[in-house]
This record gives structure tokens, C-alpha cells and sequence, in this order.
């Protein structure tokens, strides 16, 4: 039913709703919506006037059947949108931001006022995000950055604690996207009464590595939520059997099924005693340039040369590649680590002729650029909890062959993996080559965006146990002339 063939009832309930005479002008849309009842302008109508009316729930019942009708109209989603923020329920104008996105029609002033509601509701959580959103997307909103930083500093404290190593390079992300919400402190190479002080200082404390550092830390005294972070390598060490787990609020680990099969071999009663989640690593995929490559004979490999990468097999494997076709060659990104192994490694290339095929260019701090040439991303490791730059190469487009270590086919499809040198080269010279399939493979399965959502649900599963006395963040109102839209 077009506007030109309305029924009469219909027509006189606007002209009443013009006048301001909402009961009446119900009625009239009400009595037209009996005989055409899935007259979606008509419910949207009427749903405008019940809330006018104050009937807000009668309201929103309408819209959403007038939306499920005609689901692209962006004059029905506003209105619901509007209804939801008058009736306070901001969790149900979040989910319409999708499409409002995608109709071009969010601004920043839906953004802020949905943040207001959620701080009427003490929910700093969803509140931050909201602004962090408006301030992204609308970054000369002056008047956020302070409110933002209110909200942070009457949230948990958060303390990342790395130990004697330091090493932050799974942090990096964690820390920028942790620091944009709470109050945060980065240490390393502490000693324990350093640690113990951190500790006693914040609410939450993440010990990055479960090492000797996350051991010290168990056998203290409990004054704040205590979290772990388990890699790979750490379940095949004896720390986890010396942890006093009964102290630790959570422990993340990131690798595959294989890696937890060992830590339950050292402490078989630890799901019993804290709580264990899987959280895999993310990739970054700003930081990693796709390129939608052609086929090509550049074998790239990632990571610091020890015995668990296992560059024996992948030299085994390349010299079988060289004879097939001697055009093909492999790149090393990364340094030694064991000056017996690269004392073998090197003589093994010389003796298998491939001196003019194989290269070691040592580390790269631009793996970027260093991988723009290259097609294949290859590995023969024993062990890993993901394989990192494989997953970053794919992220760039490179078609990855990798061998079966255990737990490899949790992480990665079956048709990338090889057990013995020939399956290696017969995927190397496959047709096959399929870039964009390689990005979208890690865009659906351990985007970085994926990963800091669920690590954000432990913080704010923290922030609703901890019992605190901070005042209330109160109302917060953006002056008229700083909203945008």
C-alpha cells in the first residue's frame, strides 16, 4: 500500500498527530493497522506516538515489527534508537549500530549519548567504549579526552608484570588497548618486594610468562585479582607445578590442545583450582600490508633459528625443491640461538649445494618490507602454541606450508600442512595460490580485535567482583554545541 492509497483512518491519524491529539491519532493508525498490518510506515508511526504518549515498551514492540518489515529504512532504526535511549536501554541501542553504520547515519552524538546512559547506570565499561568509539571517529570532540580520563581512573588498576626477561612482545597490542580503559603500569625486572608493592598498589595484576616470576608472585599474600599468561614453552618447564595456583584468579593460556595436554601433565588438578581460558594471539592486521601477490619461488621463514624450528627438515625439504626446480629460494628472517646449531646449519647448506638458494638476512624489524617479495611463508617446527609469523604472513597473502607438529591442525587447514619433504614440494608447486583467501583466513579466525575482546571480558568480569568504594562517575552531558550530527 502506497502513500497515494492510504486508508482514510490512516490519513486522519497523522493530521491528529500534527495537532498534537496523540490518543485520538492512535486509534485512528491502530484501526487502519487492523486491516493492513504490516504496513511498516504505519507501525513506525505508531510507534512514534506511543512514545509520545509515554508507552514506551508498546513503542519499541511496534518499531521492531516495523523494522523486521522494512529492515533498510533508516527513519525507522533512528526512532528506535531514540526510544531505546529514552527507556534507558542502551544495551539494545548498542546492537543498531551496524546498521547505522552501514547506512552512514551514527554520529557522535548517538555515540555520547548512549555513553550518558550507561554512566546514569554506573556502567563504566560500556561507557568508555562508547566514547573511545565517538573519539576515534570524531576526534575533535575536546571534551571527551577528561571524561574519558574520570572514567579510567574510578576503574581498576592494572599492573603488567613481564619478570627478569622483560619480554613484552605478545604485550605490545594488550597494553595500548588495556591503557586506553584503565589505570595501567608496565614492570619488569623487579625484585619481589618491588612486585609485592605493584601488586598491593593495583586490582588486577597480569604476569605475562609463567615462569619463575609468576611462582614468587602465587606464594604472596592475595591483595589483588591475579592473572597468567601461559605461551607454549612454559608447559614444558616445571614452573606451572610450582605455582600456587590456588592464589591465581585466572589463567589465559594462547596455544593449542597439545600445549594444555602438557601443563596437565605437570599439575593434572589445575582446572580445579583456578580458572583456565584459552585466549588465542591476535594478529595486528593494520600492521600487516596484504598484497595480492602473483605466484612466485621466494620461500620466506620467520623466527629465531633454534632446534624446535627444526631448519634441518626445512633444508631437507628445500634441497628436494632445488632439484625439481633449482629457480626456487628460501629466506631466513632471524637470528641464531645456538652457535652449535648455526655452526651445522650452515655447513648442511654447503654440503647440500644450496649457497645460491638459501640466505640467512638475520633479524628484520621491518617484516613488511622484507616479506614484499617473497610468496611462501614456511615452517618445519616441532612445537608451537600458534605460530605467529606464519599467521602473519598469511595476513600479508603468503600461502603457508607448514609442517604437522602437534596441534597444527587446530590452527591451521589441513590442505596447508605437509609430514614429509615430498607432500612439501608438491604444495610449493601447486596451482593452488590463493592470497586473499590466506588474509581472510586470519581475519575470521585470530583477529587481534577478537582477541583484546575477550581479555577485556576478564577485566570487566574483575571490575563487577571488585568491591570498591569509589565515588560514582555521576552524570555526564555533552554541551549542545560539541555534538556532531
Amino acid at each position: 500500500m502506497t502513500m497515494g492509497t492510504k486508508s482514510n483512518h490512516y490519513q486522519r491519524g497523522l493530521e491528529l498527530a500534527e495537532a498534537g491529539r496523540h490518543s485520538e491519532a492512535l486509534d485512528c493508525i491502530q484501526e487502519h493497522l487492523r486491516t493492513a498490518p504490516d504496513d511498516a510506515q504505519a507501525l513506525n508511526d505508531a510507534g512514534a506516538i506511543l512514545h509520545c504518549l509515554g508507552r514506551s515498551d508498546e513503542a519499541i514492540n511496534h518499531l521492531v515489527r516495523a523494522r523486521d518489515i522494512q529492515a533498510g529504512s533508516a527513519e525507522i532504526i533512528w526512532n528506535l534508537l531514540e526510544i531505546y535511549l529514552a527507556a534507558d536501554r542502551a544495551n539494545e541501542a548498542v546492537q543498531l549500530f551496524d546498521d547505522m553504520e552501514r547506512m552512514d547515519i551514527l554520529n557522535a552524538d548517538i555515540l555520547n549519548r548512549t555513553a550518558n546512559v550507561f554512566l546514569n547506570q554506573d556502567n563504566k565499561a560500556d561507557a568508555i567504549e562508547m566514547l573511545l568509539h565517538s573519539l576515534t571517529n570524531w576526534p575533535g570532540q575536546e571534551i571527551l579526552e577528561p571524561m574519558i580520563k574520570v572514567i579510567r581512573s574510578k576503574r581498576p588498576k592494572i599492573a603488567f608484570l613481564c619478570g627478569l626477561s622483560g619480554d613484552v612482545k605478545f604485550l605490545t597490542d594488550i597494553y595500548e588497548f588495556t591503557e586506553s580503559r584503565y589505570s595501567v603500569q608496565l614492570s619488569g625486572n623487579q625484585s619481589i618486594e618491588q612486585m609485592y608493592e605493584l601488586m598491593k598498589a593495583n586490582d588486577i595484576a597480569w604476569f605475562e610468562w609463567c615462569t619463575d616470576v609468576a611462582v614468587e608472585a602465587s606464594k604472596l599474600p592475595k591483595v589483588c585479582r591475579n592473572i597468567v599468561r601461559l605461551h607454549r614453552f612454559e608447559a614444558y618447564q616445571n614452573w606451572p607445578s610450582q605455582v600456587r595456583w590456588e592464589n591465581i584468579d585466572t589463567l589465559i593460556t594462547v596455544g593449542n590442545s597439545f600445549v594444555k595436554d602438557a601443563l596437565l601433565k605437570q599439575v593434572p588438578d589445575i582446572e580445579s583450582r583456578t580458572r583456565v581460558v584459552t585466549i588465542p594471539n591476535g594478529v595486528n592486521l593494520d600492521k600487516f600490508k596484504f598484497i595480492e601477490r602473483q605466484p612466485g619461488k621466494n620461500l620466506a621463514c620467520v623466527g629465531y633459528l633454534n632446534m624446535r624450528k627444526n631448519a634441518v627438515l626445512l633444508l631437507q625439504c628445500m634441497q628436494k625443491l632445488h632439484y625439481i626446480d633449482p629457480e626456487y629460494k628460501l629466506f631466513f628472517a632471524g637470528t641464531f640461538q645456538d652457535p652449535m646449531l648455526e655452526q651445522y646449519i650452515r655447513h648442511i647448506v654447503q654440503v647440500l649445494e644450496l649457497t645460491d638458494v638459501v640466505f640467512f638476512d638475520g633479524w628484520q624489524e621491518d617484516i613488511n618490507s622484507w616479506l614484499e617479495n617473497k610468496h611462501y611463508i614456511v615452517s618445519a617446527s616441532i612445537a608451537e602454541s600458534q605460530g605467529m609469523g606464519l599467521l602473519e604472513g598469511m595476513a600479508c597473502g603468503l600461502k603457508p606450508v607448514i609442517h604437522n607438529f602437534p596441534g597444527a591442525s587446530q590452527i591451521f587447514p589441513s590442505e596447508f600442512l605437509f609430514n614429509i619433504s615430498e607432500e612439501f614440494c608438491e604444495q610449493i608447486l601447486s596451482d593452488i595460490y590463493e592470497p586473499r583467501k590466506c588474509r581472510r583466513f586470519v581475519e575470521e579466525n585470530y583477529s587481534l580485535k577478537e582477541q583484546l575482546r575477550k581479555i577485556n571480558e576478564i577485566f570487566v568480569q574483575f571490575e563487577a567482583e571488585i568491591d570498591s568504594d569509589k565515588l560514582p562517575v555521576g552524570d555526564f552531558q555533552l554541551p549542545v554545541e560539541n555534538r556532531l550530527g
